[in-house]
């Protein structure tokens, strides 16, 4: 634990957020500096709670109140040692994770809990200012090859791990950068993209090999697979979930995924081919879907000079404390207001669309009606009109933001897999498909959920991957790691 009375004396505190002003004209961290003796500060928040639920709150089971305790104290290597030993990737944890762990806080009972996201992104951003995070290969190499499908969160843990047991890996990325949902679905004020170029580094100096334009069953056959003693399908869940109402057919109409990736491609760069019906400058923007994605449109499209920016979401708005049936320590849900939130949107809420109207063939507005949810007999939810409630909204960009239905079912037929009746990819115990020698992790078989869940997945699969190679597995299980391994 950190102070004993640290919770009492101290309050919560984060880092302040830069001036919707000047933040709208960039792309670059929302967030300023925050000196480390504050960060400190709130580690001595963490009590001394006897069953520290943090943990069984966070998918990788990190030992939290360990690496709080040694921050306070100054011990900076060691937090990280600690840190790292349970996730691959702090420094993306530590900006992107939506924190289940401080959801299940105990002095969260009380107070507002630990800031055990922003004392994890500190950790490692001081040990890689400290020059503690080097490619350290493994000592030897079991002569055994492991393909990895998806470059995503889940497929470069999985990578990463396997690399550290000595096994020779390659990764597959049918896109042109690494990063999958982390470079392209995820826009720079939330994960510059330096920050993923840098780890990429230290993995490609241990050994792991990256492919780019790696599409398998087409630029690379699936033959090509049969070089390898293991194979790890880790394409994530990239079917987005679509819109079929009357008009879905009119240009201006676009997933959020298409609209962010080629943001992001711009950001870097990259020549992106025009296109006007992509762009929100001065446009009226609806964002139908509530969650991160669509929250992730809002602020993209601020920064592009939209005119305005309108946001819907089918259920009705959550309660902005926890809900009676979502007691503590579940992670609840309750009104969040994103950081592009705060920089300009009209949240909507209880809406559905019913049809987008345009003229020439573009879109120029759509058709709404309030709904309330119901409940059938069986649990089912369905939704019903609100009689009276129809309004035209004007609309030059819409984006599709309502989430993914699973993993592409193209894939999973070119590899010859047996699905769930979900979608997703069907595996056993063990994380093994349907066909020998094949595994999956992460959203291609949980479908849709967190960056955190996908890491987490990516470090069990590899140890299963690494006992189906050698007959036993060294590597670490959730919330415990190996500290001879750490980086």
């Amino acid at each position: 634990m950190g102070k004993p009375t640290g919770f009492i004396e101290y309050p919560r505190e984060m880092p302040p957020r830069r001036p919707v002003k000047e933040r709208v004209r960039d792309y670059r961290d929302i967030y300023a500096p925050f000196p480390e003796e504050k960060v400190q500060t709130q580690a001595a928040r963490c009590m001394d709670c006897g069953v520290p639920f943090c943990q069984s709150g966070c998918p990788l089971g990190n030992v939290i109140p360990d690496w709080n305790d040694l921050v306070y104290r100054g011990r900076w290597r060691e937090a990280f040692e600690r840190l790292r030993a349970t996730n691959n990737f702090p420094e993306f944890t530590g900006r992107i994770c939506p924190a289940p762990c401080e959801s299940a806080c105990v002095l969260g009972l009380i107070e507002p809990p630990v800031t055990i996201e922003q004392i994890e992104r500190t950790i490692a951003e001081h040990a890689y200012a400290e020059g503690w995070v080097v490619p350290q290969p493994p000592a030897r190499r079991t002569g055994k090859r492991v393909a990895v499908i998806g470059s995503g969160p889940a497929g470069l843990a999985c990578a990463d791990q396997l690399n550290q047991a000595g096994h020779t890996v390659t990764v597959f990325e049918r896109d042109d950068r690494i990063g999958g949902l982390l470079r392209y679905g995820i826009p720079d004020f939330k994960l510059e993209k330096d920050v993923l170029d840098r780890r990429l580094a230290v993995m490609e100096a241990e050994g792991v090999a990256f492919r780019t334009g790696a599409d398998v069953g087409r630029t690379v056959p699936v033959e090509a697979l049969d070089d390898f003693d293991a194979v790890v399908l880790c394409a994530g869940a990239t079917k987005p979930r679509d819109l079929n109402v009357p008009g879905r057919e009119l240009a201006g109409i676009h997933f959020a995924w298409d609209y962010l990736r080629r943001q992001n491609k711009r950001v870097a760069g990259d020549a992106v081919p025009d296109d006007p019906t992509l762009d929100a400058a001065g446009k009226d923007v609806i964002v139908i879907g509530g969650g991160d994605t669509g929250s992730d449109c809002v602020g993209t499209a601020n920064r592009q000079g939209a005119r305005s920016v309108t946001q819907f979401e089918l259920m009705p708005m959550p309660p902005e404390t926890r809900p009676p049936h979502q007691p503590w320590p579940f992670y609840p849900m309750v009104l969040r207001t994103s950081s592009s939130h705060e920089e300009g949107v009209d949240r909507q809420w209880s809406v559905m669309t019913t049809a987008f109207l345009g003229t020439d063939g573009h879109v120029e507005a759509l058709q709404t009606v309030r709904v309330r949810p119901v409940r059938e007999d069986g649990g089912r939810l369905r939704f019903e009109e609100v009689p009276g409630s129809e309004r035209t909204w004007p609309a030059g960009l819409v984006l599709l933001a309502m989430g993914y239905t699973g993993p592409e079912p193209d894939l999973l037929d070119r590899l010859g897999l047996e699905r769930t009746p979900r979608g997703t990819v069907a595996t056993d115990a063990h994380y093994q498909t349907s066909r020998p020698g094949f595994f999956a992790a992460g959203d291609v078989r949980r479908g849709a959920s967190l960056v955190v869940w996908a890491i987490a997945e990516g470090r069990e699969v590899a140890r299963a991957v690494d006992a189906h190679l050698t007959g036993f597995t060294a590597l670490p299980v959730r919330g415990e790691g190996d500290l001879p391994l750490v980086r």
